[in-house]
């Protein structure tokens, strides 16, 4: 089977976005638009993948730069697509196919590229078309009174009849290497906008006897591509109703399917219930029967199954185990790992903090770099003085101790098992197991005393 290269032309600057950061890196769906459509490429298992830019191109580079078997090759002078094309031909193996895409066209499917590669391993030119109502703007795919392509034409440089045509030039194609090389070589310039334009390889190709096979995507917003923020905000509600409907077909029920933004890749178990206006970010694992309240953002979080995270969470970097619950209003930090059946309450924080089976923190409290074991009660108003102005360390607090309320434990400390702290203390050394540990001040009143009072103005 015929090798297959990728092209991917990236260089345009986006003038339209207003913006400083490059087209390509703008974001949809938490990913750089041009990750999409590497992703694709790498779906149809492309030998090499060719990604020429142009503006902002080192800043284009470097978010890639982990990104295996990727050329990048500069486009100085962006003079068309035409001459982008010829810009990666050095690259190329003849011997093989070449797809080109566009790093602007993020929602692009394997599945709608792959018939066009197969045509163009049977020595066809495939090219990809869509049926616009409104094709003002794009180039217009002419054929003849049999229907065959014989070539596309600019909107510039088009007639009005040819402008009345609404079949449209996605700019998607594939063909032999050998061929397009040749084509690319006999480019002009002689058109309205002056530049080398890769639509006019097909009149080339129906010059010289090749076959061109067009193929219609039905689904237009697919081939889509971005100028400008509305544009983009436009693909993001399309994206984020796919992912919305995708969960529904597997078992999920979305409360609101308008109002949940899915930002990376996200695995859902059966009967999951997700309320309005939850984000999911980053790598994201639901178990069945998770139930998710509203405005929860959840980020690179493993969720098990019967948990209940009730509203305004913040969750990212954490494991949360079967049958727990959390919030509102809780926020689970990084590297929080929390058993079956714990209770995390409202306005509790945790970071680099495990809790055993059955623990419960519910009330105003932060624990940070700490070990909770089994059973354990964390009062209200309790914190783990962690951070010593220079370093950190960690609180371990044994099976089922009590923490009394507006307790500080001042690591490095331990409290045993079953010991009780009592409200209001300042731990900082450790309490060997089934103790009591009071630190209080001793009550003092004071009979008649007055409280300061401002002078009065004159």
């Amino acid at each position: 089977m015929q090798q297959l290269s990728v092209v991917i032309l990236a260089a345009g600057q986006g003038k339209r976005m207003v913006s400083d950061l490059p087209k390509v890196l703008h974001p949809l769906g938490g990913r750089p638009l041009l990750a999409h459509v590497l992703s694709a490429a790498g779906y149809l298992e492309a030998t090499v993948r060719v990604v020429v830019y142009g503006h902002g191109g080192e800043v284009v580079k470097a978010a890639f730069a982990g990104e295996p078997s990727v050329l990048w090759v500069e486009q100085a002078q962006q003079l068309g697509t035409g001459h982008a094309v010829a810009q990666a031909l050095p690259f190329l193996d003849d011997a093989g196919v070449t797809l080109v895409l566009y790093g602007d066209v993020p929602l692009i499917q394997p599945e709608t590229l792959q018939p066009l590669v197969d045509a163009a391993r049977q020595s066809q030119l495939a090219l990809l078309t869509v049926e616009l109502a409104k094709p003002a703007g794009y180039g217009r795919i002419v054929r003849d009174d049999h229907g065959q392509v014989q070539r596309i034409v600019e909107e510039k440089d088009a007639t009005p009849s040819e402008r009345c045509l609404t079949e449209i030039n996605t700019g998607i194609l594939a063909v032999s290497t050998a061929k397009l090389r040749a084509w690319v070589a006999g480019l002009t310039n002689a058109n309205a906008q002056g530049e080398y334009y890769l639509t006019d390889i097909i009149a080339l190709a129906v010059r010289d006897g090749v076959s061109v096979a067009p193929f219609t995507v039905t689904e237009p917003m697919e081939v889509q591509g971005i100028n400008d923020r509305r544009q983009l905000a436009l693909l993001e509600r399309f994206h984020q109703m796919r992912q919305a409907d995708k969960l529904m077909r597997n078992g999920a029920t979305l409360l609101d399917p308008a109002r949940v933004d899915v930002r990376g890749p996200l695995s859902a178990g059966q009967d999951v219930v997700i309320d309005a206006n939850v984000v999911f970010e980053g790598t994201v694992r639901l178990g069945n029967r998770v139930k998710i309240g509203p405005f929860c953002v959840l980020k690179d979080a493993v969720i098990g199954d019967d948990v209940e995270i009730l509203s305004h969470c913040w969750i990212e970097g954490a494991e949360v185990g079967a049958g727990a619950q959390v919030g509102p209003f809780a926020r689970l930090r990084l590297d929080t790992r929390l058993a079956a059946g714990v209770h995390i309450g409202n306005f509790v924080e945790t970071k680099k903090t495990t809790i055993g089976p059955g623990s419960k923190v519910n009330h105003l409290t932060y624990l940070g770099d700490a070990e909770v074991g089994t059973g354990v009660n964390v009062g209200a108003g309790t914190i783990t003085c962690n951070y010593d102005g220079a370093n950190k360390h960690k609180t371990v607090i044994d099976d089922g101790a009590f923490i009394g309320s507006n307790s500080s434990l001042v690591a490095p400390v331990r409290i045993g098992k079953g010991a009780t702290i009592g409200a209001g203390s300042s731990v900082s050394r450790s309490v060997p197991d089934g103790s009591l540990c009071l630190t209080r001040a001793p009550r003092k009143e004071v009979a008649n005393w007055q409280r300061p009072v401002k002078p009065k103005k004159l």
